[in-house]
């Protein structure tokens, strides 16, 4: 489980690929290898991966090609800037929302909006994806949690961004025709899942 509390940038150090799986290095941000063991799991740009080998601040992960299909990891290469996040523990205070890691399709920066320190950035959303967002509702990009701001028109939404988000995600450098993995809020997607069946089994 996560939290969308994106912890810092890491880096990426090599991309193998073999028999569609990539086997990804990440150094990630300082501190944040302490106490990290193989099998445990990290989120990289929004996306649950685990933990197979381990090399001072360097971890490793084996992405398999459905993965690489449905986010993308596939479009990274060593020297890329990914967006990481810890697996959260008991205790732990949730400062965005829970999210499982689990990235449903991938959204397409079509505009950026900037007012002084302030940024908007609006994105376009894959049409299976459009019954789960909301205005005001939350949303998981790359891995950071977001509150939608506005819907544009169907399937365009609006999230307004602080400098602070900018500074510690992938968002300070995002520019148009970026590929961003989407995770929808999952008691949204539950909640919309299960009116649409019982109205389906009432004709």
């Amino acid at each position: 489980m996560f939290t969308g509390i994106v912890q810092g940038l890491g880096t990426v150090v090599s991309c193998d690929d073999s028999e569609g799986i990539r086997r990804l290095a990440v150094a990630l941000p300082e501190g944040r290898e302490a106490g990290l063991m193989i099998g445990a799991s990290v989120a990289i740009n929004g996306v649950c991966l685990t933990a197979v080998a381990l090399s001072d601040e360097t971890v490793s992960f084996d992405v398999i090609d459905e993965t690489l299909r449905l986010t993308n990891l596939g479009q990274l290469t060593p020297g890329a800037q990914v967006n990481v996040e810890r697996a959260a523990r008991f205790g732990d205070e949730i400062g965005g929302h829970v999210l499982s890691g689990h990235i449903l399709g991938l959204a397409t920066v079509v505009a950026l909006e900037s007012e002084g320190a302030n940024l908007s950035v609006v994105f376009d959303t894959p049409p299976a994806l459009h019954k789960y967002l909301l205005a005001k509702g939350y949303v998981a990009l790359n891995g950071a949690s977001l509150t939608l701001g506005d819907r544009i028109d169907s399937g365009r939404y609006r999230v307004h961004l602080i400098p602070e988000t900018r500074r510690l995600t992938t968002f300070g450098t995002v520019s148009v025709g970026d590929l961003i993995n989407l995770e929808v809020d999952p008691q949204t997607q539950a909640i919309v899942d299960t009116v649409e069946r019982v109205l389906a089994s009432r004709g």
